[in-house]
């Protein structure tokens, strides 16, 4: 589903990360490590297309979405209005039963400003089951949630995103109890003489 061949990417234009290579099948998920600043947050914008390559290729057999620890809600819509306009955006329909799994029956009403951190991600994190799309690039995902909403998390990324043929690759600190292969970026930091970057935007 994923493919990725002797890739190279840059953050403001320096090289980090070369030679880069993997692949992740249909129902699997990979989760990068490594320590801050290593290029977690460049290789995932990289891969999902956000900004340019300077070598190698990746292929992608699926619609892809990318996902940063960021919530991306509309503070003055409820959490109800909230998911449907990203249903609107992409044809999709909003799943009742979304509800419960990211724990928000309860707040279908409230406003997103009146949320708290976790519900926020929570509220974030449930776009992904209305977008619909089949590769996940999710950069720090769990950020403000508990033990209890990452299992929740973890348990729909398993039961529902893996079962019907998704993958994920997801640059994570903690664990998150799922089945999953590794992939540690250290070994593949770029030179610190290395050339060859450009002077691409990094929004």
């Amino acid at each position: 589903m994923l493919q990725v061949t002797g890739l190279r990417c840059a953050r403001g234009g320096v090289p980090v990360l070369e030679n880069v290579s993997f692949q992740v099948a249909a129902g699997t998920v990979l989760v990068l490590r490594g320590p801050n600043g290593v290029g977690k947050t460049t290789l995932l914008r990289t891969l999902a297309g956000l900004q340019p390559a300077l070598a190698g290729q990746v292929t992608c057999t699926g619609e892809s979405a990318y996902a940063s620890h960021a919530d991306g809600v509309k503070t003055a819509l409820s959490v109800t209005e909230n998911l449907a306009f990203w249903a609107d955006v992409h044809a999709e329909t909003l799943p009742d039963d979304l509800f419960a799994a990211f724990e928000l029956d309860e707040l279908r009403d409230r406003l997103a400003g009146t949320l708290s951190a976790g519900q926020k991600r929570r509220l974030g994190l449930a776009r992904l089951g209305v977008i619909n799309r089949q590769v996940l690039f999710l950069d720090e995902p769990t950020v403000s949630l508990d033990g209890n909403s990452v299992r929740m998390f973890a348990n729909w990324i398993r039961d529902v995103h893996l079962a019907r043929g998704g993958c994920a690759v997801i640059a994570t600190h903690i664990d998150l109890g799922l089945s999953a292969l590794t992939l540690e970026l250290s070994p593949y930091v770029a030179a610190p003489d290395a050339g060859g970057g450009m002077d691409e935007a990094f929004l």
